[in-house]
């Protein structure tokens, strides 16, 4: 080939590549589909409830009623979207069933489940106790088996998917949250477990592992600091892709993904969507 005729091809190639009308969008099959999201009104669940919308699935949104749970809802009654919104704080496996047969009552079926619900509650070994321990277990990790299991028939009919929203915390370690770190820790546990157990049945299960997320619970811990911008400047330059916060859309990608059929042969995976902070930054000088 003649240098400047090679020249004139790839100056044409890169043209089109930088033309995003001409991408091909990815489908990810998920039009219609139900798919139960806990704590799917605020933070990384709205957005993954938003994702399922714009995907043309329908968010069954369960969550503990709040002025901001309204909110968001009266938000998207506004744009006519199509969801279901239970309301109900998911603190024992009975309002879990409770949860579950609502979302059967309404929408006939489950698809898939997102466990997301939680909260870095900092009960930690010294400022802490047995008791207390106890109580964030069952507030970070009892409802994620809970729901699991009620929701386990449904998903056996659909030859649905789990993903678990889990955190750095269990890897990394964070300080004074022992039992939010067990928590996340019994996630990633329980999402190797659980995809072993229900291969006889197409389940796939899969955990997302966020570091830091700019979600509005994290601007209010922000703000607690006598000089919240230059904490943000301090965590921020350990992030290494980009020295930025991941944004909760980011996360709901990932999530809606690994739901698709897209991710078919994907299974027991802790995916780290966190801008290499778990992996790269003690390899980077």
């Amino acid at each position: 080939m003649q240098p400047h005729l090679e020249r004139r091809i790839r100056s044409k190639d890169a043209q089109q590549l930088s033309q995003p009308e001409r991408r091909i969008p990815l489908d990810l099959g998920l039009k219609e589909k139900v798919i139960l999201i806990t704590g799917g009104a605020e933070g990384i669940g709205a957005a993954i409830s938003q994702a399922c919308i714009a995907e043309g699935a329908v968010p069954c949104i369960v969550t503990r009623d709040s002025e901001a749970v309204q909110d968001f809802a009266k938000r998207l009654r506004a744009r006519c979207e199509r969801f279901e919104l239970i309301a109900i704080e998911l603190g024992s496996p009975q309002s879990c069933q409770q949860a579950v047969e609502a979302a059967l009552q309404r929408c006939h079926r489950i698809d898939a489940l997102v466990n997301n619900a939680g909260v870095n509650d900092k009960v930690g070994l010294e400022f802490g106790s047995p008791d207390e321990f106890l109580v964030s277990i069952q507030r970070n990790l009892w409802h994620y088996y809970s729901m699991a299991h009620y929701a386990l028939p449904s998903l056996k009919a659909a030859r649905g998917s789990i993903v678990n929203i889990a955190s750095k915390t269990a890897i990394t370690g964070q300080g004074g949250t022992s039992g939010y770190a067990a928590a996340k820790g019994g996630e990633l546990a329980l999402t190797r477990e659980w995809a072993v157990e229900l291969l006889p049945y197409g389940i796939r299960v899969n955990a997302v592992v966020p570091s830091e997320v700019m979600t509005p619970l994290y601007r209010s811990w922000l703000s607690t600091f006598p000089d919240p911008e230059h904490k943000l400047r301090s965590i921020t330059a350990k992030i290494p892709l980009g020295q930025r916060m991941t944004e909760p859309a980011e996360i709901a990608s990932m999530a809606l993904f690994l739901l698709s059929a897209q991710a078919g042969h994907i299974t027991g995976q802790h995916l780290y969507v966190d801008g290499g902070y778990v992996h790269l930054d003690r390899a980077i000088d």
